[in-house]
């Protein structure tokens, strides 16, 4: 179609990648004042492109006191939310949803000496924390509504512009956009996906071990019990009920080893170097499979650490509580139009139909999901560069899933 030529000929790939550039350059860390910023950049770009633009500082004491809120991990002292509309009528046929926030740089040295916020330039990629996670997913969002004002487009159908923050701790901005009233036909999370299609995630809960011991002198050990040696059998135990876990994950997952991890990701023990530790503090986080309950998952963990055969773990139980995030699955139903109407789109930009997949991680999608919005995953990027050191996106896949989301909206907004 004319108008489909049209659009796509205004996606200046170059300005989107200058656009990339700038979203990386806002070190906008989650719960920091610079997630703030660039929320209120996006807010200000849909703006200016002609859009109805909700922006609204986030009520974190209603929203903790919500059903359903899903945690948080960060500290905070503010939250804004983003919605742009364009014009159009009733219902959004579809929205473009990504995430303003990102990960800690983690150890400065891993990053060879370059800035972690430089958006640093190469031939195929841009480099830099946030680059694929998920700023060039939420540059490609901007730029199709970017595109859209440079023709004149005019959508018969409203698309909508979700940018939330907090994604990376639970999704507290996805949470509070949905409770403002914001909705959709259907929706598109421009996570990285490697050109595929995820139509299901599983689940992530955090979660926190308190492991007992019995302090002493050092120099007289026999006399306490090391919290450190008590939590081998903690562990084994947790490797025991990952491998139950993943005996059977179902077709969505046939390509993965493991789509259901438990990982400890913290351990803190001790307090002086010359006393047997008595407590030992472990946090990490539990994969909770498709269409499970968190409750039950919540439950197996729970089950897994109270049967140990253990004398001291018998007499002096782990104890286990659930702070942080807490992502359940979700999943595109079944049959649903999305799924192929996205095929098409990456198909006539790229010639090759994208696979669909399931992702081992929690996401915004079961938020959206649960919200009885439609949603799949795809954007730009692999997911293997995601919170790593030296994180990058392949511009060439920025230049196609741009293209792709460009169809899909003209398609399923339909054009006056």
């Amino acid at each position: 179609m004319d108008v489909e030529a049209r659009v796509l000929d205004a996606l200046d790939e170059a300005e989107t990648v200058r656009l990339l550039a700038d979203l990386v350059r806002v070190p906008s860390i989650t719960g920091t004042d610079a997630e703030s910023d660039l929320q209120d950049r996006c807010g200000r770009m849909l703006t200016e492109w002609g859009l109805d633009v909700d922006m609204w500082k986030l009520d974190l004491d209603d929203l903790r006191s919500r059903e359903g809120f899903p945690g948080m991990e960060a500290e905070r002292a503010e939250g804004y939310g983003v919605v742009g509309v364009t014009e159009g009528e009733g219902t959004p046929a579809l929205i473009l949803q990504g995430h303003a926030d990102v990960v800690p740089i983690g150890d400065p040295g891993k990053w060879e000496g370059q800035d972690p916020f430089g958006a640093r330039l190469g031939a195929t990629t841009l480099h830099g924390r946030g680059a694929c996670d998920m700023k060039a997913g939420l540059a490609a969002n901007l730029a199709v509504v970017q595109a859209l004002r440079a023709t004149g487009v005019r959508l018969a159908r409203p698309l909508a512009v979700h940018c939330v923050v907090s994604e990376e701790d639970g999704g507290l901005g996805a949470f509070a956009t949905l409770a403002r009233g914001h909705s959709g036909e259907a929706a598109v999370i421009t996570e990285p996906t490697s050109g595929k299609l995820i139509t299901a995630n599983a689940g992530a809960l955090t979660f926190r071990l308190e492991v007992a011991g019995r302090a002493a002198h050092g120099a007289t050990r026999y006399e306490g019990v090391n919290a450190v040696e008590a939590f081998v059998p903690v562990l084994q135990a947790v490797r025991r009920l990952e491998r139950a876990r993943n005996a059977d994950p179902g077709p969505l997952f046939a390509d993965n080893p493991l789509p259901y991890p438990i990982e400890i990701g913290t351990v803190r023990a001790g307090d002086w170097a010359s006393t047997v530790p008595d407590l030992l503090v472990a946090e990490g986080r539990l994969g909770v499979r498709l269409d499970e309950d968190p409750a039950d998952a919540r439950a197996a963990l729970e089950t897994a650490l109270a049967d140990l055969d253990d004398p001291w773990l018998r007499d002096n139980p782990v104890r286990v509580t659930w702070p942080g995030g807490q992502f359940a699955s979700g999943r595109l139903p079944e049959g649903h139009p999305l799924a192929e109407e996205a095929a098409r789109a990456v198909a006539d930009v790229t010639g090759v139909r994208p696979g669909r997949t399931a992702a081992p991680y929690g996401s915004d999608l079961r938020l959206y999901a649960g919200a009885g919005v439609p949603t799949l995953h795809y954007g730009p990027g692999d997911v293997r560069f995601a919170h790593a050191p030296r994180e990058q996106v392949d511009l060439r896949e920025l230049r196609d899933v741009t293209r792709a989301l460009a169809l899909l909206v003209l398609r399923r907004c339909g054009v006056r």
